[in-house]
């Protein structure tokens, strides 16, 4: 009997964590990871933006310094990968949606560990 009580304590205390982190989330909300792996021959980047809000986030416009690209919508939860075209900057990127989103993201680059490729 008290091990049916304490799972329904924890069943009841993760519930209401999760309801409470849904209502805290903003409606409309970006998160933009940007990555440059410098390597000896050529450099990778790469972009994605995650909608971490409760709605959709619509007329997303990245701006790369020489180039631009627009994303009509992401849902809440996706994940969207880009790829930087060539010749852009790479020190920052620029995101604007509706509703007020407005991200200036530096790159950052991952650690290096010896004996791993661009090390």
């Amino acid at each position: 009997m008290i091990f049916i009580c304490v799972a329904g304590v924890v069943i009841l205390s993760f519930l209401s964590y999760i309801i409470i982190q849904y209502y805290q989330r903003p409606d409309h909300s970006l998160e933009v990871d940007a990555m440059r792996e410098d390597q000896s021959l050529f450099t990778n980047s790469r972009i994605i933006l995650s909608n971490v809000g409760k709605l959709p986030v619509t007329n997303v416009f990245v701006d790369y310094g020489i180039k631009n690209e627009t994303i009509l919508t992401i849902n809440p939860g996706e994940k969207i990968s880009l790829s930087p075209p060539e010749g852009s900057n790479l020190n920052l990127v620029k995101i604007e949606a509706d509703n007020g989103i407005n991200i200036t993201s530096g790159y950052r680059t991952p650690i290096k560990i010896p004996g791993m490729m661009g090390s």
